[in-house]
């Protein structure tokens, strides 16, 4: 019974996450720190970005909660695998594929375009004000269209 418990611990800190991700990408990045996300709305030559330093502050949250709870794996392990594998999936989805950071990964899969139709909806808007589609895997139908 407690594998189920953790696996779904860990789906749902996955969900939880994009739900967070949306939250704080909206109010916080297109914010207050719009002065370090705004790297990543600008054309760069750049591999890296002001902006990845939000990915590096979620895998220093992960890594603690997975570190103290390494001789439990109690829910705090699961909390922290999870924020992991959102990490992975928003690295995978985000950065691979979206943006193409790495050039070796290409899909057909409907779901994958809607989620890069969504996204260049998001970065059509290069400023901070009047963003849509700020979420990265629930697309809403309607901003597809």
């Amino acid at each position: 019974m407690s594998a189920i418990i953790n696996f779904l611990t860990v789906l749902s800190t996955i969900v939880l996450m994009e739900c967070v991700s949306w939250f704080i990408h909206k109010y916080l990045f297109h914010g207050p720190l719009w002065f370090m996300h705004k790297t990543h709305h600008q054309k760069s030559n750049s591999f890296f970005e002001w902006n990845d330093l939000f990915a590096i502050l979620f895998a220093v949250i992960s890594i603690y909660l997975m570190y103290t709870d390494r001789d439990n794996f109690g829910i705090k392990f699961f909390i922290g695998l999870g924020i992991t594998l959102y990490g992975l999936i928003y690295f995978i989805v985000h950065d691979w594929f979206v943006h193409r950071r790495i050039k070796t990964f290409k899909s057909n899969n409907t779901y994958l375009q809607a989620i890069r139709k969504a996204h260049k909806i998001h970065h059509k808007n290069r400023g901070k004000a009047n963003g849509k589609a700020f979420g990265l895997l629930f697309v809403k139908k309607g901003i597809l269209n």
